[in-house]
């Protein structure tokens, strides 16, 4: 075991941190609504999905195949555009028609997360019944969906021994960096972002203070949506496969992710985000593939038992204006 762990270890790693930054991108629209209602999103995971689904729609009506190099970044770029505007659309609808009539009525959190879990059903089973024969012509037996048999040239663009990177994987890093720095900007920087963090910490003193709560609310869903249509684009441009089931398992990895890192806490998503995705490399390489979701979920247990506050432990409403 020890052994192919070592000899595995820069390809484990490298599949570790492309995977990792896809977790971490759906893992900030977990920490953000949290951080904002105290809330955990579970639907979040189907919005997810949503976005796998319009990236795969996109490549079929483009007609792309066997795409590399600069026309790839192109492809990618408009998945991302793409998923990133219907994801973001059905969050900020899931958000108007789930959870902004309960907080209207002073309901529980309870409710709000038995509206999450009913909503995450009710968007997979759409989907399901209605959404994959609708768009692809397929039974929902056939489950997932290939896109144009391999849409992506794949190449290596870094070749020192044994650290190989292909195209896709460093299009992916490189792809979720860039959105969490612009996220991690947009918070600290931007006048609806102190808006956010301000709500986060006190909502009462925010609306005093002349804060719209629903435009927030409505801003933090619309971001946390957008960031999980890009991370949809970029699974598809690693897996090439859409499934109405995608969502469930990915999004809970994506929340043990941001548990990980310090639910509330955006750079603790990306930290939570690529930790995880490099456990389950190395798990799978010790164990054996059949273990990688164990060692995933075994990571979430021992978290919660030792440290619950994760690694950071830095909550949206404590980051610095």
């Amino acid at each position: 075991m020890l052994d192919n762990f070592v000899n595995q270890f820069w390809p484990n790693t490298i599949d570790g941190l492309s995977l990792g930054a896809i977790y971490a991108l759906v893992a900030l629209g977990y920490t953000m609504v949290y951080g904002v209602l105290r809330l955990i999103n579970f639907a979040h995971a189907e919005i997810f999905m949503v976005g796998t689904f319009a990236s795969v729609f996109t490549i079929q009506a483009l007609g792309v195949s066997e795409v590399g190099g600069l026309g790839l970044i192109g492809v990618v770029v408009l998945l991302a555009l793409v998923s990133g505007l219907v994801s973001g659309g059905s969050a900020v609808l899931l958000e108007a028609t789930a959870y902004r009539p309960l907080r209207k009525r002073g309901a529980s959190r309870l409710a709000a997360l038995i509206s999450a879990i009913g909503a995450s059903i009710f968007i997979q089973q759409l989907f399901a019944t209605i959404g994959v024969p609708l768009l692809f012509d397929t039974s929902k037996e056939a489950g997932k969906l290939p896109v144009n048999s391999h849409f992506v040239e794949r190449s290596n663009v870094i070749d020192l021994g044994p650290i190989q990177v292909s195209n896709d994987k460093l299009i992916i890093f490189l792809g979720a960096i860039l959105m969490m720095i612009a996220l991690d900007q947009f918070v600290n920087r931007t006048k609806l972002g102190r808006g956010i963090r301000s709500t986060a910490q006190d909502p009462e003193t925010a609306v005093l203070m002349g804060v719209n709560i629903d435009r927030v609310v409505t801003a933090t869903f619309l971001v946390g949506g957008i960031m999980a249509g890009v991370a949809a684009a970029l699974y598809i441009v690693r897996f090439e496969q859409a499934w109405y089931f995608t969502g469930f398992l990915l999004g809970i990895k994506a929340f043990t992710a941001a548990v990980l890192g310090g639910i509330g806490n955006i750079r603790g998503a990306l930290v939570g985000g690529f930790a995880l995705g490099l456990f389950e490399a190395y798990g799978a390489s010790i164990f054996g593939s059949g273990w990688k979701d164990v060692v995933a979920f075994s990571v979430l247990i021992l978290v919660l038992m030792f440290r619950p506050t994760g690694i950071l432990g830095e909550s949206l409403q404590q980051a610095r204006a």
